[in-house]
């Protein structure tokens, strides 16, 4: 009976009270244990939302990710950097947020809070494929019904999704959407969102061949119904403070120990990129306008890397301390983000708009995401030539997307750009960087058959087993 509890609790987090307009109005409420409850859609989806944006920032697997990619690398307790053994559970996904947005489609109290939920789930299917490769999704989700769901590969789940993301945003109509505090209900930008989210899994599908039909076909239908294409649009998490604080700020709450790797500022420094102004503070403290260019050499060894912390103290944390603050923001999906898998996707023929044009959009809107208005200077921009190759789009992808660790080690692991040298402190035996996260114990004691048929197919579960799409170098 363990997996109940470990791939969904139907109606685990139920809220009470009226629908939520703001993440502050989301709070702990005391109820009666014995009294009949019901489960408030409303608050469910604020809850979900909320914690939308560990999922681009401070949670384990994207700050893992982005030390992989060498956004980041540890300072005081050197572990993930150096590639120690990626086991963790992907359950809590399941009976946490994947779980709450499952009520929200059970329930069904309006069409379009049902697609929001159903787009969201998408989203965060999207990081636990790509942190695992194949996971329940087909059978998840399905309670005391399934409890030993099986594993669907992940080329199964990039097509359930992106049919899924199809499904919902052309089934949009004119209910109401409540508790949404990211879009406050809008449905063009829900719309968009999906869109976007939709263009950036096809283009994830690129080194496969089998499925080329598919992505080109995703990627023009997505374009044409409309993505995010300016800052205002964005995906984005906004933290009021108080209970309800930017991961961001909590990075540095009493602690430093990450900082922008010495890879990333090494690439900025070499291209004179004025953004590096954002990327990097010279303090911990959330507010401090200070920058920093001194990036951490990656992957070191505990003693190395606080003899250069201790002779650097303006080291560079990750971003600048008014990026930091307790009513900050997560980017999740953002203009830049879409103009550049855009032009990737001009870039291989499957749009017929200029890669070009498409590159330069996405410098652009990344410089207006970063405060740095949207006139990119010709100095900088001209460096990437007048048809910038897949590697050129590739690593802009990687720069435009700081700091959502788990985004840059998608574009890495698909592309191999930027060209990164593994950690010189590795400890793993083969002294490669991680391409994927292992299974957990668990899964094997309560899941067996499943996980080893998953294993089989995969040719085996260790942190250097490709995930299907993986065809970096």
């Amino acid at each position: 009976m363990k997996k109940i509890y470990l791939y969904t609790i139907a109606g685990a987090l139920t809220i009470f009270g009226a629908g939520c307009n703001k993440v502050k109005d989301f709070g702990d409420v005391n109820n009666n244990p014995g009294a009949t409850v019901t489960p408030i859609p409303g608050a469910l989806l604020t809850n979900v939302e909320n914690n939308l944006g560990g999922y681009a920032s401070t949670n384990g697997e994207p700050m893992a990710g982005g030390q992989y990619a060498q956004y980041f690398t540890e300072t005081q307790y050197s572990g993930t950097s150096l590639y120690n053994l990626p086991q963790a559970s992907f359950t809590g996904h399941y009976s946490s947020n994947l779980n709450n947005l499952q009520v929200i489609i059970k329930l069904a109290p309006t069409k379009n809070m049902v697609n929001v939920a159903k787009i969201l789930q998408q989203y965060i299917f999207w990081e636990v494929t790509d942190t695992w490769g194949d996971v329940p999704y087909s059978q998840a989700l399905q309670g005391a019904d399934n409890i030993l769901p099986k594993y669907d590969s992940q080329a199964d789940i990039y097509k359930g999704m992106i049919s899924a993301l199809t499904t919902a945003i052309n089934s949009f109509d004119g209910s109401a959407i409540n508790g949404d505090v990211i879009y406050s209900g809008d449905v063009d930008s829900w719309k968009r969102m999906a869109n976007s989210l939709k263009l950036l899994i096809a283009v994830q599908m690129s080194n496969k061949s089998e499925v080329a039909a598919l992505a080109s076909t995703s990627v023009k239908e997505a374009v044409a119904s409309g993505v995010i294409t300016s800052k205002g649009q964005n995906f984005t998490v906004k933290y009021p403070g108080s209970s309800f604080k930017s991961p961001w700020w909590s990075l540095y709450n009493g602690r430093k120990d990450f900082a922008e790797s010495k890879t990333l500022t090494d690439y900025t420094a070499s291209t004179s990129d004025p953004r590096q102004a954002a990327f990097g503070g010279e303090s911990e403290l959330a507010g401090n306008v200070l920058t920093s260019s001194i990036g951490v050499p990656y992957g070191l060894a505990r003693l190395s890397v606080t003899a250069f912390t201790d002779a650097n103290p303006k080291w560079a944390r990750v971003l600048r301390g008014d990026f930091r603050t307790e009513t900050g923001s997560v980017n999740i999906i953002t203009a830049a983000e879409v103009w550049m898998a855009r032009a990737e996707a001009a870039k291989l023929g499957w749009l017929s708009e200029s890669a070009k044009t498409d590159f330069d959009s996405g410098l652009s809107t990344s410089f207006d995401q970063w405060g740095l208005g949207t006139t990119v200077p010709v100095s900088f921009s001209s460096q990437f030539g007048a048809d910038p190759s897949i590697q050129t789009i590739s690593t802009q992808r990687w720069v435009a997307s700081y700091p959502d660790g788990h985004m840059a080690w998608d574009i890495w692991r698909k592309s191999g750009f930027p060209v990164l040298i593994p950690a010189p402190d590795a400890t793993n035996s083969s002294k490669q960087i991680v391409r994927r996260y292992v299974y957990a114990p668990v899964e094997y004691a309560t899941n067996t058959a499943n996980v080893n048929a998953a294993v089989a197919r995969m040719g085996a579960d260790t942190q250097d087993t490709r995930v299907w799409w993986d065809g970096g170098k």
